[in-house]
């Protein structure tokens, strides 16, 4: 009769034992893998901006480039593309490889108004990027010429508002911010105003200070540096806070105007598709730079405030003000192709 099989007691603890010291070299393999993966960054990062150097644009990126670098542990080079509104430099971004070693730096214009200016426009704000930080906001002064017989918002309205179409302001050329924010006031308070585009800033603050336009809309700190010498008068900036150029002048939401906040801003962008983890990545390397006090105070100097949204917060911000800036573009009828 044949007997049955007897297991040695020694066989299962020396199986499970095998099996350990297998899972054991699997793992110390996979780990040894992973740790031999090149890790993000390894390599120069290039930032577009689609302005000539020397602009506003061009101060923010030096700005925090140079903090950037050393948390990143990479340099980074900036390559300028102007051309069309910043249309250059956003496309040449969104057909880049989506690794997070290819940025745009990107204002108000280029973002959310773009979209509605140009009839064509060779890349889409929320389809084509994948927003990496909002770094900054830039707030607007509301100025009149001092011969204007108001000295404060609620003044002017009354005032403008009694002669209609007798009030012109000007700004740096159509469809920018200078014209788009005086088209948004025009629509928060039923006023009748006719827009004077200029060249430039430059010469619209000379027509402003002489009497030919009498009402202007213009970014922080060059509004400040006239009102102070007493060329201008400002009666209220567009942020929801006093400004700290600006201290003496109250918000227009202070003035009455209920829920009226407009500012610019500045934000970093990457191709759609990049992996969500090198995205965390720089939006906490941009979230560290914005944190430092001297990068802070000499942002302020430059007319905008830090203002750090990260990625998911900063895609939510650009949802919401693209509809809105596209409004203000349709109610002006200003188009460029």
């Amino acid at each position: 009769m044949t007997q049955p099989l007897l297991r040695h007691p020694l066989r299962r603890p020396l199986r499970r034992l095998l099996l350990a010291s297998i899972f054991i070299a699997v793992s110390a393999h996979s780990v040894s893998a992973t740790a031999a993966l090149p890790s993000f960054p390894d390599k120069p990062i290039k930032l577009i901006i689609g302005f000539p150097a020397g602009g506003p644009l061009d101060q923010h990126a030096r700005l925090l480039t140079d903090k950037l670098q050393a948390i990143l542990g990479q340099p980074i080079i900036v390559d300028y593309k102007p051309g069309a509104g910043g249309s250059v430099a956003a496309e040449t971004v969104a057909k880049s490889p989506a690794d997070g070693y290819t940025l745009m730096l990107a204002n108000t214009g280029v973002m959310v108004i773009n979209g509605a200016l140009y009839s064509k426009l060779p890349y889409n704000t929320l389809r084509d990027f994948t927003p990496i930080a909002r770094t900054a906001q830039q707030p607007l002064a509301l100025l009149v010429n001092n011969q204007v017989p108001a000295q404060n918002l609620k003044e002017f309205i009354a005032y403008a508002g009694k002669n209609p179409g007798k009030i012109n302001y000007g700004s740096a050329g159509n469809g920018g911010i200078s014209h788009l924010v005086p088209e948004m006031f025009k629509t928060a308070t039923g006023l009748f105003m006719v827009h004077i585009p200029y060249r430039g800033s430059a010469p619209a603050f000379t027509d402003l200070m002489g009497g030919q336009v009498q009402f202007m809309a213009e970014s922080i700190p060059q509004a400040a540096n006239y009102h102070k010498q007493g060329k201008v008068r400002a009666l209220a900036v567009t942020s929801k806070d006093r400004n700290p150029a600006m201290p003496d002048v109250p918000t227009a939401i202070e003035s009455g105007l209920k829920g009226f906040e407009v500012v610019g801003f500045y934000g970093f962008l990457a191709p759609a598709g990049t992996p969500k983890d090198v995205v965390a990545k720089l939006s906490d390397a941009f979230k560290q730079v914005l944190s430092n006090p001297e990068v802070r105070n000499r942002m302020v100097s430059q007319g905008a405030d830090p203002a750090y949204l990260d990625s998911e917060a900063f895609t939510q911000f650009l949802a919401a003000e693209t509809p809105r800036w596209g409004k203000a573009v349709k109610a002006s009828g200003a188009k460029l192709d």
